[in-house]
């Protein structure tokens, strides 16, 4: 057995082994959390900018709205890239502080806005700190976890910006334009005050050199306080020191503290991943597992549905929540492969019924069943959540060799952001030219591709060492 593996036996996520892995996950999470509220602003507080009760005055124009929802796209590319770029170069922890200040920023000038160029430079910010997060804390958690509960604590993200969703969904539409901002600007400083009591990844410390704060950093994370210096203590120190010594030799022996060149990138293995990783982008993003859910209500109005489309909304947003919190429990007993797989599979089906719905329904069937449809929804949310939805980013970081993951996780990032622009652009106008069936069928051929693809080439990397 490797040493710095979880002991043989299983244990639960909530014993002594994981207690500081855990706390540092929700820890780093209020962060997520901020980024869910600030996505979840946007649909109510737009139709009250775009209303003759403007907090700015005149209503917004169609183009000015879009120009405000599609700006987090733009902005998160860039946090991708700009994060990703320091990421190895001042640190994990330092880069989690600096995530704060440009959502911070975002809430400041919501309050503060005289006209839409305040919009559109928060909105930016609120991207350009979500983009951050997607690429930093899912390789700091991936850093301080133990393999056996690795999967679990790294599919929480999408749990918190879903929760965070819902939420700044419900306050936008019941609390002051004014008063949201007043009370979310909170979260981030909250946020930055409790990193402070985190230790910066042993991965990171031992790559520049700094073995003594790796060893107390591993310590921490492994809750392996150094014990006092008595006879009955010393067998758990030696085996406590042993384990840091063989995950020092393995972290050293992957190359993270050698120079990065072209060769690491262009080389067979790493180009197959690479193209693994894109396959699984593309997939998730036009099988529609992000944009379908922001057009939740047309989708309802194309289908018929008389409900009221925000309680729709938060009805499949709490579906959604559900299937990821299904993730996290099943993703370390099951596996990647299983969940990614059932949940592309199931995605496809589901938008497959959406779409024979649109076409064999008669409108008055539609109208008296008007259950059925919200029902279908609750189970794309659902299977798209369980595996499509929650487990990409933790996929991405265990595909990664160590020696390029921090680079590799941001170029994967940065394309991530642009397929999610892409896919907001390409589905209203699809549902609006071609019709509904049409892009449930291209959504379904998606999954179905997908389902192929990465059913035949995609490994399975639980409990894949992040030392190599």
């Amino acid at each position: 057995m490797i040493l710095n593996e979880v002991p043989p036996k299983k244990i639960s996520i909530f014993s002594a082994r994981y207690r500081w892995q855990l706390i540092a996950t929700m820890t780093v999470h209020i962060m997520t959390l901020t980024h869910g509220l600030a996505v979840g602003w946007l649909s109510p507080s737009l139709r009250l900018l775009g209303s003759e009760n403007s907090p700015l005055g005149p209503p917004l124009t169609i183009v000015q709205a879009s120009w405000v929802g599609s700006l987090i796209g733009l902005g998160s590319l860039s946090g991708n890239i700009i994060f990703g770029l320091l990421l190895d170069r001042i640190g994990r922890k330092m880069c989690m502080y600096i995530l704060a200040i440009p959502n911070m920023v975002y809430w400041i000038l919501i309050y503060t806005a005289q006209d839409v160029t305040y919009l559109y430079a928060g909105r930016f910010l609120a991207g350009m700190s979500g983009g951050g997060v997607y690429v930093v804390l899912p390789i700091f958690i991936a850093e301080i976890a133990d393999n056996d509960v690795r999967g679990a604590l790294s599919s929480m993200a999408m749990m918190y910006v879903s929760m965070g969703m819902m939420i700044g969904f419900a306050l936008a539409s019941y609390l002051s334009y004014y008063l949201m901002p007043c009370i979310i600007i909170a979260l981030p400083v909250i946020f930055m005050v409790s990193v402070i009591g985190l230790r910066e990844t042993p991965q990171y410390l031992l790559r520049h050199g700094r073995d003594g704060e790796a060893e107390r950093s591993y310590y921490f994370y492994k809750n392996l306080t150094p014990p006092a210096a008595t006879n009955m203590e010393v067998a758990h120190h030696d085996a406590a020191e042993m384990e840091f010594d063989t995950f020092r030799i393995q972290v050293l022996s992957g190359g993270v503290t050698q120079s990065i060149t072209w060769r690491d990138f262009f080389n067979v293995p790493t180009i197959k991943i690479f193209g693994l990783i894109f396959v699984l982008i593309i997939c998730n993003q036009l099988s529609g597992s992000f944009a379908i859910f922001n057009y939740t209500s047309h989708i309802f109005a194309e289908l018929g549905n008389k409900l009221d489309p925000n309680t729709c909304t938060i009805v499949v947003g709490a579906a959604q929540l559900f299937g990821i919190l299904c993730a996290v429990v099943l993703v370390d007993r099951l596996g990647r492969r299983v969940l990614l797989l059932t949940s592309m599979a199931g995605m496809g089906l589901g938008e497959l019924a959406i779409a024979l719905l649109k076409i064999c329904c008669t409108p008055e069937f539609l109208e008296e069943n008007g259950w059925l449809p919200l029902v279908v929804m609750c189970f794309v949310a659902v299977i798209a959540s369980v595996g499509v939805i929650a487990l990409i980013f933790i996929i991405i970081i265990e595909l990664l060799p160590a020696k390029i993951r921090s680079i590799g996780t941001s170029l994967s990032m940065a394309t991530f952001s642009a397929f999610i622009f892409i896919a907001l652009k390409i589905y209203p106008t699809m549902i609006y030219d071609e019709g509904l069936p049409a892009t449930m069928f291209m959504s379904s051929g998606m999954c179905l591709f997908g389902f192929i693809v990465l059913g035949l080439y995609l490994p399975e990397t639980k409990g894949r060492s992040m030392t190599h």
